[in-house]
């Protein structure tokens, strides 16, 4: 057979030779070593939190060894593109604090190693296609999909893997003469690889991951389409022929894809590209209310997609914390050792990533949230809020006009050696302080059981009698004492506790009714400190309405 009249036959048009690409795209002018890793997300306008992962890794990677990370998109799908998709996945990422260095942007394509939209390269990947049919590795397919689905059924009547090869590939021995024939008749193929492996008993590959060590499994014995009959590459192909032309070090992807690996590895090796660094991530996992662990559902949990932490507010930095601490198990232990020190100071490894599922956990998200937020300025926490609220919450945005006002109210318990960690995400930031509105002002708790209606009337009668604003913090709280004594109530919860028979509460039961008048609520920040927001006639003005009430 002579395979390069073949190949001259199949691709006319292509003119350009492999070393024409060599030169196009040269070995970057890094350090050796130096890792350049990529996203290749397809244009769907879903980007979920598994994207966010494993880009995550990729940004890591690459910018904490010097390195470059880099968008393509994989847009050889007609079928599943969405329009703005790219836009969306550009902004979904820049969002979380993850930025490229070069590849696909919404203002254009940058860098030397494009073009970096798959779908732009179609000449490039029929031009390395030709060179395998040259050298006899690839083959025209003319099967039909009812001759390709009676095979299907005689494999599964049979048992049998499913596929085209072995004697399944009926067009891998067909002469020039037979291709030329079916050309005439107007019959387009698909180009398969001729795949090297031994269908009977396939031989055992061995390929390092970053991750996991050595992978040994079978090789792959399957002819797998590369180029499809509309000329576009499947992503085994195209993935194969852009990581070693943008010159990727290393693959980073969900395990999910470890079943394809045998594929890509012939294909490597049959074009004669050095194989990237593998780096497969553990599949996202999560405990369901049946207390099983399972992976995260697309269709069942609306935490997988990033819309939903930009939707509450969850701030960036945050869910940067969050991926970090189920990214590598040591992160915990290192930011108990460095509270202060930005987390991208963190020296990540592949090496410490899990290989069996990585857990996710919303509550634990909160509780990293809560640990983020207390340590960053009020003024910066206003500029998301406000942020977020003209997105999400624009109906809100009249009330955050104060900037001074709400700044106090952000800053409310925040000082000292045990600030309070009161905010998670905008939204709960937002339904948090939402009582210093009086139109969002409610009560939303009763009064302790330990204090009677009766007994809260005159507490409330007292409280406002005796109140005056310009009290210091210490006068405010002895008169509480003072009040609350005289009704029967113990000055402190320990003389309560030891004595429960010899008092109706303490003084805290006492304050909680006040508490709850001021602020609608049985757990808030300080309520002097509040009171002093609020100002003297609003706070007045809610404890006779409660009193009025009762």
């Amino acid at each position: 057979m002579d395979y390069q009249k073949l190949a001259d036959l199949l691709f006319p048009d292509i003119d350009k030779t492999p070393e024409d690409y060599e030169a196009m795209y040269p070995a970057r002018d890094l350090p050796a070593g130096t890792p350049v890793t990529r996203l290749g997300p397809s244009p769907t306008g879903f980007i979920h939190l598994g994207n966010l992962y494993g880009a995550f890794v990729d940004e890591r990677l690459a910018h904490q060894h010097g390195g470059l990370f880099l968008l393509r998109i994989e847009d050889t799908d007609d079928k599943r593109f969405v329009e703005g998709a790219v836009e969306t996945v550009i902004d979904s990422l820049d969002y979380f604090g993850i930025h490229f260095d070069e590849g696909a942007s919404k203002e254009g394509e940058i860098g030397d190693y494009g073009p970096y939209h798959q779908s732009d390269r179609g000449p490039l990947y029929r031009c390395f296609a030709k060179k395998l049919v040259a050298e006899g590795k690839a083959y025209p397919c003319f099967m039909t999909e009812e001759e390709i689905a009676a095979i299907r059924a005689e494999q599964e009547s049979q048992k049998l893997t499913p596929g085209i090869y072995g004697s399944f590939a009926k067009c891998r021995d067909l002469t020039i003469e037979e291709v030329q024939a079916h050309l005439d008749a107007g019959e387009t193929p698909v180009i398969r690889l001729r795949s090297q492996g031994n269908p009977e008993e396939p031989a055992q590959i061995h390929v390092q991951d970053a991750i996991r060590g050595e992978l040994t499994m079978p090789e792959n014995f399957q002819d797998v389409v590369i180029i499809k009959t509309m000329g576009l590459p499947t992503y085994h192909f195209a993935h194969a022929c852009d990581d070693h032309l943008m010159r990727v070090t290393h693959v980073i992807r969900g395990e999910e894809w470890l079943s394809s690996l045998p594929i890509h590895y012939e294909l490597f090796t049959a074009l004669g590209f050095e194989v990237p660094m593998y780096c497969h991530t553990a599949v996202l996992m999560k405990v369901d209310e049946n207390g099983n662990k399972r992976k995260l559902s697309k269709r069942k949990d609306p935490e997988l997609a990033l819309d939903f932490y930009k939707e509450l507010g969850y701030h960036p930095l945050a869910v940067r914390e969050y991926l970090l601490t189920i990214l590598n198990s040591n992160y915990e232990e290192w930011r108990m050792a460095n509270p202060d020190t930005d987390c991208d100071e963190f020296p990540f490894t592949l090496e410490k990533m899990s290989t069996s599922g990585a857990l996710f956990d919303i509550a634990k998200l909160n509780d990293v949230s809560k640990d983020v937020l207390v340590k960053i300025p009020a003024k910066e926490l206003y500029d998301f809020l406000t942020g977020w609220a003209k997105t999400y919450k624009p109906e809100v945005l009249p009330l955050l006009e104060d900037e001074d006002y709400i700044l106090k109210i952000l800053d409310l318990g925040r000082s000292g050696n045990k600030p309070r960690k009161d905010f998670v995400s905008a939204s709960q930031m937002f339904d948090f302080i939402s009582y210093f509105f009086d139109d969002y002002y409610k009560l939303e708790d009763e009064i302790p059981e330990q204090v009677s209606q009766e007994d809260a009337a005159k507490i409330l009668d007292a409280y406002l009698a005796t109140y005056d604003h310009s009290d210091e913090q210490p006068v405010w709280f002895d008169k509480i004492r003072t009040l609350g004594t005289e009704l029967g109530y113990a000055a402190k919860p320990k003389d309560f506790k030891k004595n429960p028979d010899d008092y109706k509460g303490h003084v805290g039961h006492v304050s909680g009714v006040i508490r709850l008048a001021i602020v609608g609520r049985a757990s808030s920040p300080d309520v002097w400190e509040i009171q002093q927001i609020l100002g003297e006639e609003r706070t007045k003005a809610r404890i006779a309405k409660m009193r009025k009430n009762l």
